[in-house]
């Protein structure tokens, strides 16, 4: 057994030390969300409509692959329900991390408008200090930041940089959206620019980039590479995604990767007939193990790199 020394992570129930987390974690889903508009009425995940499906899925996982810890990325303007993750998370006996930030533009709230990075960071500390929503939730990571793009837009420069400065001041790590995967080196060089450790940085969606060189850069940079969309065939097949998580593998990179399937509408849930949270579970990963992925690198990639990336902490760490 790895061992890890006694490093905390924020969870919706409160710090859960991260040598708990015996089994594997989700790095980017969402249990709880709204990013419905007129093109899109069905991107929602509901607590009243979905929740009991959602607690459902969880609770099976924990009890087949010891699925122990979901990184619920939902942030400010997304439909956050800090409420409903808690009762998720009580129901399913799986441990949640909530999380604050903004996605990006398309979805930002009025909020952002023009404010400066000070006043946008002052919003973030404040959650993470006091509570979100109302509530004393407090969140665990900063994310999913978003941009969209080869380079953020101006609205999306503040909000990755008061992320940065958020991240800096309270000892929690980003998790980007790379719209599309685009974008990642841009986004990595705003935040390691404001003083960011790499480590503390995941630049997400990275599986819907076909692109092996840019994800070695990212993690020969020191940030962690999200593979997090496993399982949406409509952007990206789950044969592409492999050849490239395989790639990075081979460069030597297995301590920067990060899994999810990125459950954002409810009809991705086992109940409706999508893929479920369990995709990574029941199909991807076989899949990994039958090209020679072995347990020590799964457990790696599914429980130590998710752990080491929410505590900011080093590889001697966890």
């Amino acid at each position: 057994m790895h061992h890890i020394q006694i490093v905390n992570i924020q969870t919706v129930n409160g710090p859960l030390r991260a040598a708990d987390v015996r089994g594997p974690a989700l790095a980017h889903e969402h249990l709880a969300l709204d990013l419905s508009r007129d093109t899109d009425r069905e991107a929602v995940l509901r607590a009243d409509e979905h929740g009991s499906a959602v607690a459902a899925e969880l609770t099976s996982l924990r009890e087949e692959f010891g699925l122990s810890l979901v990184v619920e990325l939902t942030c400010r303007g997304m439909g956050r329900d800090p409420r409903a993750l808690a009762r998720l998370s009580e129901r399913s006996g799986v441990a949640v991390v909530a999380a604050t930030g903004w996605y990006y533009e398309p979805f930002h709230p009025d909020e952002v408008g023009d404010a400066d990075v000070a006043v946008l960071t002052r919003t973030l500390l404040r959650e993470i200090a006091d509570g979100l929503d109302g509530t004393a939730i407090r969140p665990g990571v900063i994310g999913e930041v978003g941009s969209h793009g080869e380079r953020p837009s101006e609205p999306e420069t503040r909000t990755l940089l008061a992320s940065a400065h958020a991240a800096l001041a309270s000892g929690l790590s980003v998790a980007t959206h790379a719209q599309l995967g685009a974008g990642g080196p841009a986004q990595l060089e705003l935040l390691t620019g404001a003083g960011l450790p790499a480590h503390r940085v995941s630049i997400g969606h990275q599986d819907l980039l076909d692109d092996s060189a840019v994800h070695r850069e990212l993690a020969a940079a020191g940030a962690y590479v999200a593979f997090d969309t496993v399982g949406k065939e409509s952007y990206q097949s789950d044969d592409t995604r492999l050849r490239l998580l395989l790639a990075l593998l081979e460069a030597g990179h297995a301590d920067r990767i990060l899994l999810s399937c990125d459950i954002s509408r409810h009809g991705y849930l086992l109940a409706e007939g999508g893929q479920g949270y369990g995709h990574l579970f029941r199909s991807f990963l076989p899949k990994a193990r039958a090209a020679g992925v072995d347990e020590d690198l799964i457990d790696l990639m599914t429980r130590r790199n998710p752990l080491r990336f929410l505590a900011g902490a080093t590889p001697e760490e966890i």
